[in-house]
């Protein structure tokens, strides 16, 4: 495999010439509950966009989950299971990519601890997520270990299949930065051992939820792919929407509107521009903009409720796609942990060899 491209690919077209070979890209997400449009808009779409063009894996991390949730582990098994069902029922596509479920492949854990040993503690403390979490997320403990040392651990999801890329949006680049400044530790110590990925930079747009905030599990303001038609109309009926239109007749400023930000991501163009319009001269009300903008969130939930069911109905099938994604990717993972405990002295079976 090619790998120490010099530039970033837009996910939005591929100039790879016939004969150089698939690059190979790798992504997470954690199952802290169920997925949500945000989740979908910021990463899965992309996902099921790039799944034709690259090499790609992509994980459940569980083991990322236990860094502000593990008080409570109860529901991560169902978790797990809800996004397999969610990914599928969405488009991703287990024979065309490798899905899998991180903490089956324990060579995530080698290598995180690996890779701590060479990390700076400082360099964790300036992540910008850090202190933003903390003070975002009340009533939970995050003076933990875990939590301060999560983008390790993201480092080691990484940089453990020698990926080209990461797909990321731009709010992502100081984590997956991190991981090269790993990667570039590791080898002024070792030796060139792992490649630095390189970001893909991809269209993530800052979805809202139903409080204006980001969208996040943490917020409890989400729309969740599982929901009901019935669900989602009575979370978008009562969204606050621009502050200026109390009445009717009163004209509004589309961009101060959660509702406009989510017809902004599910409503065609010509649609937008017709709701643009439409508040700022008051010739469509509220409650009229909320139902078109249900019926286009439908059209991306309508037939990923019938895959789900498909899905549900096939024993064993869930199963399978994590035992064959664990294979394939364990695989990978064997080869890049036996290259770091070789490159770092360290034993691999036999010492007095």
């Amino acid at each position: 495999m090619q790998k120490g491209h010099d530039s970033t690919h837009d996910a939005s077209g591929d100039n790879r010439p016939e004969d150089v070979p698939v690059r190979r890209i790798v992504s997470g997400i954690q199952p802290s509950g169920r997925l949500h449009l945000g989740n979908y808009m910021g990463a899965l779409k992309n996902w099921i966009q790039l799944q034709d063009r690259f090499e790609a894996f992509f994980f459940i991390a569980d083991w990322h989950a236990l860094t502000t949730n593990y008080e409570d582990t109860t529901p991560i098994r169902e978790n797990i299971r809800e996004m397999l069902v969610d990914w599928i029922a969405l488009g991703l596509d287990p024979e065309k990519c490798t899905v899998f479920l991180q903490s089956d492949v324990l060579e995530h854990a080698e290598l995180n601890l690996l890779l701590s040993m060479v990390t700076p503690v400082s360099w964790l403390e300036r992540n910008p997520s850090y202190k933003d979490q903390q003070t975002q997320i009340t009533g939970k403990d995050l003076s933990t270990f875990g939590f301060l040392g999560y983008p390790v651990l993201m480092s080691a999801d990484i940089l453990l299949y020698h990926a080209d890329h990461v797909p990321v949006g731009l709010d992502q680049l100081p984590h997956l930065e991190l991981a090269r400044e790993i990667a570039r530790r590791l080898r002024h110590f070792y030796g060139p051992v792992v490649p630095e990925p390189l970001p893909l930079l991809t269209p993530t747009p800052r979805l809202l939820g139903l409080d204006g905030r980001k969208m996040s599990k943490s917020y409890k303001n989400c729309i969740y792919v599982s929901d009901s038609p019935a669900e989602v109309w009575e979370k978008v009926r009562p969204m606050v929407t621009d502050p200026a239109r109390v009445r009717r007749s009163d004209p509004g400023t589309p961009e101060k509107c959660p509702v406009f930000n989510l017809h902004q991501s599910f409503s065609p163009p010509d649609v937008v521009h017709d709701i643009d319009k439409g508040c700022r001269t008051a010739g469509i009300g509220c409650i009229d903009c909320k139902k078109v903008l249900v019926g286009h969130i439908e059209s991306v939930l309508a037939p990923a409720r019938e895959k789900r069911q498909e899905i549900s109905g096939r024993k064993g099938y869930l199963k399978n796609v994590l035992a064959d994604g664990a294979e394939k990717a364990g695989n990978e993972a064997r080869r890049t942990i036996r290259d770091v405990r070789q490159a770092m002295r360290l034993p691999d079976g036999n010492i007095f060899e």
